[in-house]
């Protein structure tokens, strides 16, 4: 049985908050009371949905006494028992609690791993899959940092991904991608396998994470370019060291007050992810029924160019559409590990 009291508190503090919006909340408090009210209104909807059918199910019953009525009581009765459990583990699967970050920008890191000057080829083919990925679902999507390698993959690249629950849906891009295929540095056709790491941060905010002046380092530097007239030959990089942490982050955009700001942006998104994984480590339990763990090591993904095929190891996810997953159509994929992350929480709670 679903906790009525629960849901009713649920909806009473929707219905509270939709006060306080339509009285002209004070500005200061705008932001908080819209947020959190965005995040309630699908939950509400879904509980009027089970509610408005649980109510015809109640009246279509009490319709089975009256002779006239049976026949088309009988049929009313028949649909709803089948869309009330539908309706129910919906209802179930919107009370989930959510991540607090899930509503949130996200950065991504991609980095090449083994394989040399092919795996930073295909770090960079990720990073032209997540920006197609973005620009598909009318997210914004900016780079923060990236350095390119000399066949023109990528050596390090950082982008700021935002829109409507970004994190949400790249929070289980994290871990290793393996790639299998003939590299264009391979002159005897052979099929090498090599690999690259993506890491998904939840962006923070200043309140989340306080970083005291006196535990960064803040040096500028010439940024590189691809040279000619386009090189930059101003001081306007900055690389950013967390000297508790040891962490070290950079930005080289043309401006030095945009490059501190993107490089702060970045240090703090790796301050709260490492928070977050402490506390992930304290619910050891939790951790282990989630996709969407942050391990960094796992190896999560197989891409199989000769055969057309990606594989998502923690699901057992194959399908055989690698030309328009690369081309950014990921929908399928997030879709699925999604769904395998909210049915291994729900059995956790039963």
């Amino acid at each position: 049985m679903l906790p009525e009291d629960r849901l009713s508190q649920i909806v009473q503090r929707f219905e509270f908050l939709e006060a306080q919006l339509n009285a002209g909340a004070a500005p200061d408090q705008i932001a908080r009371i819209s947020r959190e009210y965005a995040e309630l209104k699908p939950v509400v909807e879904q509980i009027a949905r089970w509610r408005a059918a649980r109510n015809d199910l109640t009246e279509a019953e009490a319709m089975l006494a009256d002779p006239e009525m049976r026949d088309l009581a009988a049929d009313e009765l028949s649909r709803l028992r089948d869309e009330m459990p539908v309706l129910e583990q919906a209802l179930r699967i919107a009370l989930l609690p959510r991540d607090a970050a899930d509503a949130r920008p996200a950065i991504i890191e991609i980095r090449p791993g083994t394989g040399g000057d092919e795996a930073a080829l295909f770090a960079g083919d990720l990073l032209s899959m997540y920006r197609r990925h973005a620009e598909q679902q009318g997210w914004t999507f900016q780079m923060l940092d990236l350095t390119e390698s000399d066949l023109g993959g990528v050596k390090e690249a950082v982008a700021r991904v935002e829109g409507e629950g970004v994190f949400a849906r790249l929070k289980y891009e994290s871990g290793v991608h393996r790639v299998q295929r003939v590299p264009e540095t391979e002159s005897g056709g052979r099929i090498h396998t090599s690999a690259a790491t993506v890491a998904v941060l939840p962006e923070a905010e200043e309140v989340d994470i306080d970083i005291p002046a006196g535990d960064i380092r803040i040096d500028t530097m010439r940024a590189s370019g691809a040279g000619g007239q386009h090189v930059n030959t101003t001081d306007s990089a900055v690389r950013i060291t967390h000297l508790p942490t040891g962490i070290v982050v950079t930005s080289s955009e043309k401006s030095q007050h945009q490059n501190r700001a993107n490089a702060m942006a970045v240090l703090r998104a790796r301050l709260y992810d490492m928070e977050r994984l402490r506390a992930d480590a304290e619910r050891a339990a939790d951790r282990k029924s989630q996709v969407g763990s942050g391990d960094r090591s796992e190896r999560i993904r197989t891409y199989n160019f000769p055969q057309g095929r990606m594989t998502d190891h923690r699901i057992n996810l194959t399908l055989y559409a690698l030309d328009r997953i690369m081309a950014g159509d990921l929908g399928e994929i997030i879709d699925a590990l999604t769904a395998h992350d909210q049915a291994a929480r729900l059995a956790a709670q039963e």
